[in-house]
């Protein structure tokens, strides 16, 4: 774990579990913002943006990248470069880009979401085949596919390098393109023992988050050709997200992308560690052969209290977790969170379930 003394002693306070949003830049990282070369980048002259944007490019394999403030921003602007209005957009039903991104699609770029469920959110070219729509003028024409790897809403699931090769494959060979949310894509390729090269290489464009389990404070970026990305650039602009002096942010992405990602296993295991404890706690359901990288969603439905609840009480024991249904609760590991705050998350569950549940009954 790289915090600074003042966040150790944070986390002696307070578990958080919410997210890998939540963490907070190491010192190493401060000092880097604080020291950053920095130009105005709406004119392409912050050399430190100009060196991120690079060195992503490189990492993935890629001819071009572009910082965007955010992973929600980076997504919009690859389906704005890749659609036109009246396109839609296939997805997995509880996709971030159909679930949290506002209906962005939609509103911004014109497009509507065409989504299927698919187990463990894992988008196979069997399902998303029979969601193209014919070549008739008065239907909406497919512009998309998109994929999310890591699948945030079915427990950080990874996407097998062979299905997102043989939905590439397909959906190009039908004149589609595939957008691929990659925001926790380093945690994929951990998990895999792969490079982030090697298993986006099919994928027409990516966006990574580097404030998520990186642990950078803002931003995200995007990579692929020198086209798309010379129109990502203008989309950016279009969406108010050209930023000046961004290499006091670059810089400590720039950290992130060279460091965190061999710090990732850790948080792989801590989340598994939590994982297989939460399974022993009698009413919770949970898999943890399922849990490959930092997310673990598990049901209380059987302890006879909501998620909510459940969450509310934990909160007042310091251990910050959230909903994400009536019945499920989300925890996800992240660097600023040991092993010492997984073993007190799950004492605490223990506590609280072992304790009679509240009088009301819930349906």
């Amino acid at each position: 774990m790289y915090t600074s003394s003042a966040q150790e002693k944070n986390a002696t306070d307070i578990v958080d579990l919410r997210s890998d949003t939540v963490t907070r830049p190491s010192a190493a990282m401060r000092r880097a913002m604080a020291e950053a070369e920095v130009g105005d980048d709406v004119y392409g002259e912050d050399p430190t943006v100009n060196r991120l944007q690079e060195r992503a490019a490189e990492i993935f394999g890629r001819e071009a990248a572009l910082f965007v403030p955010s992973g929600s921003m980076g997504n919009l602007i690859a389906i704005k470069v890749w659609t036109q209005p009246s396109n839609e957009v296939i997805c997995e039903q509880r996709g971030h880009v159909n679930q949290y991104e506002l209906a962005s699609m939609s509103a911004v770029a014109g497009c509507m979401p065409r989504t299927t469920p698919a187990p463990d959110g894992i988008l196979t070219w069997d399902l998303i085949e029979p969601l193209i729509r014919p070549k008739t003028y008065y239907y909406s024409q497919t512009g998309l596919v998109s994929l999310e790897n890591t699948h945030n809403m079915h427990g950080g699931t990874v996407y097998p390098p062979a299905v997102t090769e043989d939905v590439c494959e397909h959906a190009h060979a039908a004149g589609l393109r595939v957008h691929l949310d990659g925001a926790r894509i380093f945690n994929a390729a951990v998990a895999l023992e792969k490079s982030v090269a090697d298993i986006t290489r099919d994928c027409d464009s990516v966006m990574f988050c580097l404030s998520k389990g990186l642990g950078a404070p803002v931003g995200s970026i995007l990579v692929g050709s020198s086209e798309f990305i010379q129109k990502a650039h203008i989309a950016r602009k279009m969406l108010g997200g050209g930023m000046r002096q961004a290499g006091v942010l670059a810089a400590a992405g720039l950290m992130a992308l060279e460091e965190s990602p061999k710090n990732l296993h850790r948080d792989h295991e801590n989340a598994k560690f939590l994982a297989e404890g939460l399974a022993k706690i009698k009413g919770i359901s949970l898999d943890p052969t399922k849990v490959m990288t930092n997310i673990v969603i598990f049901d209380v439905r059987a302890t006879g209290r909501t998620a909510a609840e459940t969450c509310a009480e934990l909160g007042k024991r310091k251990i910050l977790s959230g909903p994400t249904d009536k019945y499920s609760i989300r925890m996800v590991t992240h660097c600023d969170v040991n092993r010492a705050g997984i073993e007190s998350a799950l004492l605490a569950v223990r506590e609280i379930l072992s304790a009679r549940a509240p009088a009301a009954a819930h349906s």
